[in-house]
């Protein structure tokens, strides 16, 4: 199957799941491992829902956060801090609005502004962790295949990028994911290896 079928299919999906609510905001977490096209999901999401995104990526550690104790919890490699901050005035059904981490620089950027939409997206690595999860209505888990994953990485990123993701991410998010049982506890998973079916 193309991959912009592929997508367009499993958003349609989720889209007859949630059909009828009332719920307003109503917040989905789109978790899962690296590669599995989490960005790639949640914009066709999006747009099958007229919803505003919140990327995981806009909110790296700062650098007075990254301590030995911090990186050593499961999940604690991103600032959930502020995440609950723009999820609760996502909530009050305001626009919210944040500085973004900025890699170039190591330190917050550009002023960023997610408008409140009755369906808000959280996409991204550790979206599902425990400290966020009272917000989500809907907890979605993208899955692929090692073998799968370690193409894309070394595609997308090269093998230098890929020694460090085997190193480094990965572990942190196989943690992370064992520890609170993300796809298990999730209410839609999908393997996004199957898009080559």
């Amino acid at each position: 199957m193309e991959l912009r079928e592929y997508y367009s299919k499993k958003a349609a999906e989720v889209k007859s799941l949630i059909s009828g609510t009332e719920e307003k905001p109503y917040m989905i977490a789109i978790d899962g491992r690296c590669t599995a096209g989490k960005t790639t999901f949640a914009s066709f999401l999006a747009e099958e829902l007229n919803a505003s995104v919140v990327h995981m990526d806009d909110f790296f550690l700062r650098m007075h956060q990254r301590t030995a104790e911090r990186y050593s919890e499961p999940g604690g490699n991103v600032d959930r801090e502020r995440v609950r901050e723009v999820l609760r005035e996502l909530r009050q059904k305001k626009d919210a609005s944040f500085r973004m981490f900025d890699c170039t620089v190591m330190e917050l950027g550009d002023e960023k502004v997610i408008p409140y939409r009755d369906v808000i997206i959280v996409e991204g690595s550790y979206s599902q962790h425990p400290y966020l999860q009272d917000f989500y209505n809907l907890k979605i888990f993208l899955d692929v295949d090692p073998e799968v994953q370690q193409k894309r990485i070394l595609q997308r990123n090269g093998e230098e990028k890929l020694r460090v993701f085997n190193a480094k991410w990965i572990p942190y998010e196989e943690k992370y994911f064992s520890a609170f049982h993300i796809g298990e506890n999730s209410d839609y998973y999908l393997n996004t290896a199957e898009e080559a079916d």
